[in-house]
């Protein structure tokens, strides 16, 4: 085992880890990031057998940080420091000239602005995960590319529409309409991230508008860079007032190694991944949770019968006979779903789809998967009316020529009246709204 004793920051946000081990001039000897998919401990422990890989056994002089890093600081009883405050101890070592820092990270965004004594004045954003991290996965998600897809994009825009980003089923409203409108996805994915700029100012500025020279930091602003030439142009300053920092996705972590606290802890490497591994089932981790729902499988089981009151027959295509089929389909604000039933309202078939940013398709998938069935049974359909309901309703009747559109809400009626049950309520929770409804006798 070495004999210095080298500070070791931590930060565990809420989607990654991040190590930084540094040698006594504060240079940065081991570094490790990470998305921990919510297996905090797990992933810290695959990070600090790098760094014994790497390092050997060392001693390290250690600070946490970060949002998940508090419960870990908690149950491990290992030092902690607030993340702002880590990443201020950066500014004022390596970056004094830094007036403004500006960090993005999963689920939260942070802004120092700093004195001119060199006080900072912290502000950091509340409960709501909008305009952060999340928020561009989620956006991506709906364009159905992934996160380092939507740089790429961004970077060959030629316009940019407004999006919500306060809310994100406010913001998915709008990307749904800009889809629906075949805007180019160069244009949405810069809209994106414009939107994610004037968020952070629009919550965390409060009437000070960031000042150069300015420090961005934090994952989606380190690995997108059109997310940060998207705050360069909205902030209307040039390249000249940014300072670019090294490894700026570890800023939080290597705050937390610098800082001077009385409260770091020397343990070594070895010792801490023991630490973390007493329990490998964790349940230290589980004394604060809710009783589970069920004990077991066979409980679930029994459960999922108990609430399976009402079942839809079925009826395989070769036994229609040429007979009328109707065909409804809910064209919803993320998903797609078609039914088709004969005269008795028994199910034929039904199709269940994500829409990935394109409705028109999810719906043709699911027309080409319903001819496809008739044709390996030999036989064909016989659909005599149609129906559209859901966000999409005009959009998908008007594109593929169908009958008729429903409101939601009256389809949902209609189906408890079909049913012929005593139901008496409706709960119906989508992917941008929800339905209450009362059936009265």
């Amino acid at each position: 085992m070495r004999n210095e004793l080298l500070r070791t920051g931590i930060d565990v946000g809420s989607t990654t880890a991040k190590l930084v081990i540094l040698n006594q001039n504060d240079e940065v000897i081991f570094s490790d990031y990470r998305r921990h998919n919510a297996e905090t401990v797990l992933t810290l422990q695959a990070m600090v057998q790098e760094g014994i890989k790497s390092l050997g056994d060392i001693k390290i002089n250690l600070l946490i940080t970060g949002s998940a890093g508090m419960g870990i600081s908690e149950k491990f009883n290992l030092p902690f420091i607030q993340e702002v405050v880590a990443s201020a101890e950066v500014v004022r070592q390596f970056y004094p000239e830094v007036k403004t820092l500006i960090d993005i990270g999963g689920e939260d965004a942070k802004m120092i602005i700093f004195n001119a004594d060199g006080t900072p004045d912290i502000r950091m954003n509340g409960s709501c995960a909008g305009g952060t991290g999340a928020f561009i996965d989620q956006m991506a998600v709906l364009l159905n590319v992934p996160v380092s897809k939507l740089n790429e994009l961004a970077e060959n825009h030629t316009i940019i529409y407004p999006i919500a980003s306060r809310c994100g089923v406010f913001a998915k409203t709008d990307m749904q309409n800009l889809l629906s409108r075949e805007i180019a996805k160069e244009d949405i994915a810069a809209s994106v991230f414009n939107a994610v700029v004037l968020q952070t100012i629009a919550t965390l500025s409060r009437g000070n508008l960031p000042s150069p020279q300015i420090l961005f930091s934090g994952g989606p602003l380190t690995f997108l860079p059109a997310l940060k030439n998207a705050f360069i142009r909205v902030l209307k300053v040039d390249q000249t007032s940014i300072v670019e920092a090294d490894n700026s996705e570890l800023l939080t972590a290597f705050g937390a190694a610098l800082a001077n606290s009385v409260n770091r802890q020397e343990i070594g490497l070895v010792k801490l991944k023991e630490l973390l591994n007493t329990d490998p089932k964790h349940t230290h981790l589980d004394l604060n949770r809710l009783v589970p729902l069920f004990e077991d499988k066979s409980e679930f089981k029994h459960w999922e019968k108990t609430q399976s009151q009402t079942l839809v027959e079925r009826i395989d295509p070769d036994q229609l006979n040429g007979a009328k089929c109707f065909l409804g389909i809910d064209s919803g604000s993320t998903t797609t779903k078609l039914v088709l039933i004969d005269e008795l309202g028994r199910i034929v078939f039904d199709y269940y789809c994500n829409n990935n940013g394109n409705p028109i398709n999810a719906v043709r998938e699911g027309l080409k998967k319903i001819q496809r069935l008739f044709e390996s049974n030999g036989t064909s359909s016989n659909i005599v009316r149609s129906m559209v309901t859901g966000y999409g309703e005009d959009l998908i009747r008007t594109a593929f020529d169908f009958d008729e559109g429903m409101v939601e809400t009256l389809a949902h009626f209609q189906a408890a009246k079909a049913f012929e049950s005593d139901v008496s309520f409706i709960l119906d929770i989508g992917g941008q709204d929800m339905k209450a409804i009362f059936v009265e006798d």
